[in-house]
């Protein structure tokens, strides 16, 4: 997809945000002083995006409305890996956002899943956000807090635009039951969706058993719980069978789900992995991703359907073709939603950060931090 950076005028699009809260330190037409230079920690982080859930699914349309018409830069990730360490690695996602919010930066993110044996875990993440008039850095947040928030609007983003003109989905199952599942449950019921049944898997027996625990606190905490009845399953076929929505978080490096027989009653599948499912499976669904370039590489399962057809025309659209009503999701098929995570996102939610502690007047600025700065001394 061919994109380039907006000069920041406001077209109208609606990013479900407060412009004044949510202003860069500087335009490109804005004057060129240095930014002051500010930490926000991960208590911050939580405290702004917390019971936000519908404002900031709002956010994450609206960023890939932008990106599908064109106003952003995503180029592609870089990945840092390791040969003495060959399942870690760290990942660079540069991206500028145009919009009435315009913003270049960074995250860097690491996948290390040894972690999880030693109780930490697995995904540790900054995001540097730069002032597009002078181009240097004016915040470093934490951001796997970010990152999983902007992955889980996004796929309660894709749950709605997807399901529309289906029948709605009543069975949710989660394959995979970490920190990522744990988010898109979160914003899946503080956006209204209510299950009759709620499945659970996971190769790891704790990790389900304390997904359960966690589902049965939410339960008791809200008058109207969306999860329904709660079923442990210890057979990933029978999950899949019983389940309309069928949410894949896992940290699996190929493909295990082979059988399209699985998805014969044509389920919405947000396939947040990315590969877990068997080229078969692809080929056999309408699938929809958030970037086909960004996509189809990286031995993801589409990239692995593209390697055994040659051609992409399996892929019907992307998320932000569907909200803007280019492209019709199919009835009669099993819908994939493939997103492989967009920097613009990651930046569109920082920004919102951002903004919200410097209104509050909480911002913790590193007086100093550049030094220097007369070109002659």
């Amino acid at each position: 997809m061919t994109s380039t950076h907006s000069t920041g005028t406001d077209t109208g699009t609606d990013t479900g945000t407060d412009t004044a809260a949510r202003k860069a330190p500087g335009t490109p037409e804005g004057p060129h002083s240095v930014p002051p230079f500010a930490v926000i920690p991960g208590a911050q982080v939580q405290q702004v995006l917390q019971g936000r859930e519908r404002q900031l699914v709002r956010l994450v349309e609206g960023t890939y409305r932008l990106h599908g018409d064109g106003r952003t830069l995503n180029p592609p990730s870089y990945f840092l890996r390791f040969p003495d360490r060959p399942d870690s690695r760290i990942i660079a996602l540069p991206a500028s956002l145009g919009g009435p919010h315009p913003v270049d930066g960074l995250k860097w993110i690491s996948s290390f899943p040894r972690n999880v044996a030693a109780g930490i875990p697995r995904a540790s993440a900054v995001l540097i956000l730069n002032d597009p008039a002078t181009g240097y850095p004016y915040a470093c947040l934490e951001s796997s807090i970010i990152s999983a928030t902007r992955t889980a609007a996004s796929a309660a983003a894709a749950a709605d635009r997807l399901s529309r003109g289906r029948p709605r989905p009543l069975r949710v199952g989660f394959f995979g039951t970490g920190l990522i599942a744990r988010y898109i449950h979160t914003f899946l019921a503080a956006t209204g969706r209510r299950f009759e049944a709620t499945g659970i898997y996971d190769v790891s027996a704790d990790s389900a058993a304390g997904f359960r625990t966690y589902l049965e606190q939410h339960a008791e905490a809200h008058p109207a719980p969306p999860s329904g009845r709660i079923t442990l399953h210890t057979d990933p076929e029978r999950l899949i069978r019983t389940s309309d929505l069928v949410v894949f978080a896992t940290v699996a490096a190929r493909p295990h789900i082979t059988d399209p027989a699985w998805f014969a009653h044509h389920p919405l599948v947000l396939h947040i992995s990315l590969r877990d499912l068997a080229p078969e499976i692809v080929l056999d669904s309408a699938n929809f991703v958030d970037d086909v370039e960004h996509c189809l590489k990286a031995d993801t399962s589409p990239h692995l359907a593209e390697q055994r057809t040659g051609t992409r025309d399996f892929i019907d659209g992307t998320l932000a073709d569907v909200l803007a009503g280019r492209v019709r999701v199919p009835e009669d098929r099993t819908v994939i939603f493939s997103p492989f995570g967009l920097g613009v996102l990651d930046l569109a939610v920082g920004g919102f950060v951002h903004g919200e502690v410097a209104r509050s007047g909480e911002l913790n600025v590193i007086d100093d931090f550049f030094r220097d700065l007369r070109r002659y001394g």
